[in-house]
């Protein structure tokens, strides 16, 4: 299993983070997400589930900061490609939406279009590194919208629910 996506000159393309348009970042937050490709998955792989975290953040904000969770994508094939903007255009459609840093009351952000959804990197202090993991799935997991990191994370300890799970460090300037 295999995850790939484009990066410009080694970095997240800038129309994905704090360097997009203003038109693309609505209340200062980007919220388009990249398109990812996923190839290789495991036989009896049904749907996807994936994070996207910055362990870079703890220094900063104490904590690692969780920018995407999905679930439940269904997949038809051994490669799939996740499109651009899913977070906005499939939400609650293509996949369940799960709850980013964002829900933090220490950000006090209460509009579930962006705590519900992809917030794009926004490094304060210097270049980190955004990892992603897919995880491949033979069935959907049972979790409401808005679901929170650590209950992924429990659903993914089913027995012989995930088969298999790739991760790619996606770099983002300062």
């Amino acid at each position: 299993m295999q995850v790939t996506t484009h990066l410009n000159e080694g970095f997240l393309p800038d129309r994905y983070t704090k360097h997009a348009q203003p038109e693309e970042m609505p209340d200062g937050y980007p919220n388009i997400s990249f398109p990812f490709t996923v190839s290789d998955l495991p036989a009896g792989t049904h749907y996807l589930a994936w994070t996207l975290v910055d362990f870079d953040s703890v220094p900063v904000a104490g904590f690692v900061w969780i920018h995407w969770l999905a679930a439940n994508y269904p997949v038809h094939d051994t490669t799939v490609t996740i499109p651009e903007n899913l977070a906005q255009t499939g939400r609650n459609q293509n996949f369940i939406p799960g709850s980013n840093s964002l829900y933090s009351h220490f950000v006090s952000e209460d509009r579930t279009e962006y705590i519900q959804g992809y917030e794009g990197p926004m490094p304060p202090n210097q270049d980190h590194d955004y990892t992603l993991t897919v995880y491949a799935l033979r069935q959907s997991v049972d979790l409401p919208a808005g679901f929170f990191l650590n209950q992924l994370r429990h659903a993914l300890q089913t027995p012989g629910l995930v088969l298999g799970q790739a991760s790619i460090e996606l770099p983002v300037r300062k």
